[in-house]
């Protein structure tokens, strides 16, 4: 697996290393021992599945606050979108920084998105199916988001939002001060 750092702070896309022959591919979409390079040491204790049939969907930008804060690895298998990860930490150096990422099932790559980042994504055709690994359980009482649209963040979404939950909308705009967000 190949592990390309982006410029936030602890995040990464993850490229699968296929194997290939007369009946198709194999890849490793996870190995323990290959991540603990990049710090990962928690266990992967829930994976969810999103499927989404409508181009141009927005889900996101979603957290959970400590001490339910969760490491996320995102991977399209099938369709693609555009994964974007925000930077929440306050006092990282990248502090409400972005990354975009196009994901495939073609592809194959995978974005590592560690805790105290937002992630969201937006489909980029219909059908668009993504697993999600995650190093902590779902935790209502602890969950967050912020806007899709937030000009404080500024995401540059590839095409215009089509389906967006209530949910999603309703995320407040970050304040000036940020106080919202404790990362």
């Amino acid at each position: 697996m190949k592990i390309n750092k982006l410029t936030l702070k602890n995040a990464y896309v993850l490229e699968p290393e296929p194997f290939a022959d007369h009946r198709g591919k194999f890849i490793r979409i996870y190995c323990y021992k290959e991540l603990q390079r990049i710090g990962h040491s928690k266990p992967i204790v829930q994976i969810n599945h999103s499927i989404s049939i409508q181009k141009g969907t927005v889900r996101g930008m979603h957290f959970q606050y400590r001490p339910k804060a969760e490491t996320k690895i995102v991977k399209c298998v099938c369709g693609s979108v555009f994964d974007v990860i925000i930077d929440l930490r306050r006092g990282s150096s990248t502090f409400l920084q972005w990354h975009g990422e196009v994901l495939s099932a073609e592809n194959m790559k995978m974005m590592y998105v560690p805790e105290g980042f937002a992630h969201g994504f937006q489909t980029l055709e219909e059908d668009a199916e993504l697993l999600y690994l995650d190093t902590e359980f779902y935790s209502p009482g602890h969950e967050g988001g912020v806007r899709f649209d937030d000009p404080a963040v500024g995401i540059k979404w590839p095409i215009p939002v089509s389906q967006l939950s209530e949910k999603d909308s309703a995320h407040p705009l970050l304040s000036s001060d940020f106080s919202g967000i404790v990362l």
